[in-house]
């Protein structure tokens, strides 16, 4: 048996009462470290286009035509950050034939009265991009993720002598005013043989999701120098921004093969008249462009942080200068003006460590 000595025994209940005090006191300062450190992420988070995002019951839904500008198909994923995308899972498939079985672009996902609707364009061929039309799909239940139906084509302008009987549209967007619900998109005055035609915007009432039930009414032309300049003048992907009593609509205009592509934006004047009063919009542009840095910043969607305390918006960039569409996706945090209006600033470049959005763990 060993015997042990006082001084082991001394030196012994020292080591037993540093491990009790202070150790613990120790790792609690570098629990405290770690925790301080802050949480970042980088551009870009994804590869694609025209991105949409929605905020739901926690998580972020990110609806996305699957491939490139020739998509047959629409995705949707789930992911508990916005930061980080989940796994896409495609939701529904184009037709072999008609008008919509071809030229899947720029799908948006909304909720209303706990069913999920699609609004997407979409062309019997091309190119050229002479076909395209726009459409809805209804899900079956209240899961972003599962089955829908079509619910057909919408109503974007009358034309007699085209097949369809409705004029070319794309980006179409949706949003309540007042307890009514719109519908603004990107669309041609008329139908024409070549693609190389400019857009507008235009705006009408919707009766419910899948149906516009006005006459619609143009509200924005490329009418301003810094919406001129390149191949095509055009107007497109318009979005509503609301905050309080502020209606804003955000869209998209030069081209978006380009590097020039940009986000501009149109204020309603005044709530209590009728936004189908073409008058009623106010005009601002460009309110976020890119740089040396930073091609062909567009096609915004927004949303806010997991805790609602920041405003954030989901766009896309050109990966190179050259005419085409290879984009990825991007995230950025924007403020507001004292006036009400969204700052957008400027475009961070690629790489560069950015605070993850508040509350996303």
């Amino acid at each position: 048996m060993k015997i042990i000595n006082d001084k082991e025994s001394a030196g012994r209940r020292l080591i037993v009462l540093y491990l009790l005090f202070f150790l613990p006191y120790g790792i609690g300062i570098a629990t405290a470290q770690v925790k301080k450190k802050p949480l970042t992420f980088t551009n870009p988070i994804g590869n694609g286009a025209d991105p949409w995002g929605i905020h739901h019951n926690g998580y972020y839904y990110v609806c996305q035509s699957n491939g490139d500008i020739n998509s047959k198909g629409i995705s949707v994923s789930k992911s508990s950050k916005l930061s980080q995308l989940g796994k896409p899972i495609t939701v529904w498939t184009a037709p072999d034939k008609g008008w919509n079985s071809n030229q899947i672009w720029a799908p948006e996902l909304h909720h209303f009265n706990n069913k999920w609707y699609i609004y997407y364009a979409a062309g019997k061929a091309g190119p050229p991009y002479i076909h395209q039309r726009s459409g809805v799909l209804e899900s079956v239940t209240d899961d972003p993720q599962g089955k829908y139906i079509d619910k057909g084509i919408l109503n974007t302008g009358e034309d007699k002598n085209d097949e369809t009987g409705i004029v070319w549209a794309i980006d179409v967007n949706v949003g309540r005013i007042n307890g009514q619900l719109y519908a603004v998109w990107s669309g041609w005055e008329q139908n024409e043989t070549t693609d190389k035609t400019s857009q507008h915007l235009y705006i009408a009432e919707m009766s419910n999701p899948w149906t516009i039930s006005s006459k619609r009414v143009k509200i924005s032309s490329p009418d301003q120098p810094w919406e001129q300049g390149g191949p095509l003048d055009l107007n497109e992907g318009p979005q509503f921004l609301m905050r309080n009593d502020h209606v804003f609509i955000i869209y998209s205009t030069r081209e978006s093969w380009t590097p020039e592509y940009r986000l501009a934006q149109l204020k309603l004047r005044d709530r209590t008249k009728s936004p189908l009063d073409a008058g009623n919009w106010e005009k601002k542009g460009p309110v976020f462009q890119g740089n040396a840095k930073v091609l062909g910043t567009g096609h915004a969607s927004f949303t806010q942080s997991p805790d609602g305390k920041e405003w954030w918006m989901f766009y896309h960039t050109k990966k190179h200068t050259a005419p085409g569409w290879e984009r990825d996706l991007r995230i950025q945090k924007f403020t507001w003006n004292t006036d009400g209006s969204p700052h957008f600033g400027s475009p961070v470049p690629a790489g560069i460590a950015l605070p993850v959005p508040s509350g996303e763990k």
